[in-house]
């Protein structure tokens, strides 16, 4: 057994793989319908090294979200894109219209709707609702309590739904193989299938913990905005988002790098979320891509990658 110690290196489940990104490259390992490991990997260039004010506490939150979204869209792309019907050559539309550049325009499409559709789903449809509860309650906090309630159901709702999917079953495997793997690493245990199996399946460091952070801290800051109009409303919950999300990214930083009561209370309620709806038993296969996944992007100096 090697060092402990806790990386920075995290993953995504894709289709039928899993993307890894480490501190100096990525990878995607994807299995092809014929069983073979499809390896794709390229060198890390995070928007944050663009600037130093992007790597501060808060707005290193709001940047790491933005990459990560654009980059896990491509990735998911990429993964789907070995499972495409292959009778259907035919371009499409954006294929016609924009040739080369349609695969950036698609996934820019792809986080443009993504987008509206979690602010309709999270942000407007639960304010809304709240709005026949203000004939009978007149406290703005309460309110602001009752909006975030509504919100969280909703998540959970979403989450009970998708996890219902067989294609995302399958998905969810895929991502108890990452975090499996990425326990075994951190353990400094050798990476084998059988030493990535022992581990646990959960992390604090998973986005489903990250986004059930951010239903909660919008609660508290929110709480602020006061109870105007349903206009008004809607459009502090948009300009809210980004400090919401750098203050939730502080918290789970805090968190993933503490072995404390108090971060394992706190860590509770998004691995009790993992648990029950995102992330699953991997089958050995499984963790086979995560492993050779991660093998791609560890650093070759072992101090590069710490927490």
């Amino acid at each position: 057994m090697g060092v402990k110690k806790k990386t920075t290196i995290g993953g995504q489940a894709l289709f039928e793989g899993i993307l890894m990104r480490g501190p100096n490259k990525t990878s995607m390992v994807v299995r092809k319908p014929d069983g073979e490991l499809e390896i794709k990997e390229d060198t890390t260039k995070p928007i944050a090294s663009k600037s130093k004010i992007f790597r501060l506490p808060f707005i290193r939150g709001i940047i790491s979200l933005i990459d990560s979204l654009y980059m896990g869209v491509n990735a998911i792309v990429y993964s789907t894109s070995f499972y495409d019907d292959e009778e259907d050559e035919e371009p499409g539309f954006l294929e016609k219209k924009f040739g080369d550049k349609a695969e950036a325009i698609g996934t820019g499409l792809s986080i443009v709707v993504s987008l509206a559709l979690s602010i309709l789903i999270f942000f407007f449809v639960p304010t809304i609702v709240t709005s026949f509860f203000k004939k009978f309650i007149e406290n703005t906090i309460l309110l602001n309590l009752i909006e975030g309630f509504i919100r969280i159901l909703i998540f959970l709702a979403y989450i009970y739904l998708v996890s219902k999917m067989e294609d995302m079953k399958r998905i969810f495997m895929y991502h108890g193989a990452e975090h499996k793997s990425i326990h075994c690493y951190e353990n400094g245990d050798e990476l084998t299938v059988e030493n990535v199996r022992k581990c646990s399946r959960l992390h604090r460091r998973c986005g489903t913990s990250f986004i059930f952070t951010v239903m909660i801290v919008s609660i508290l800051v929110l709480s602020f905005f006061g109870w105007p109009n349903p206009f008004v409303r809607l459009l502090t919950r948009l300009l809210a988002l980004p400090l919401i999300a750098g203050i939730s990214y502080e918290i789970n930083r805090l968190l993933g790098r503490s072995d404390s009561v108090i971060a394992e209370i706190l860590s509770s309620p998004g691995l009790l979320i993992q648990k029950l709806g995102t992330v699953r038993e991997p089958t050995d296969d499984m963790i086979e891509v995560a492993i050779v996944a991660l093998k791609e992007v560890i650093p070759e100096n072992e101090v590069d990658d710490i927490w």
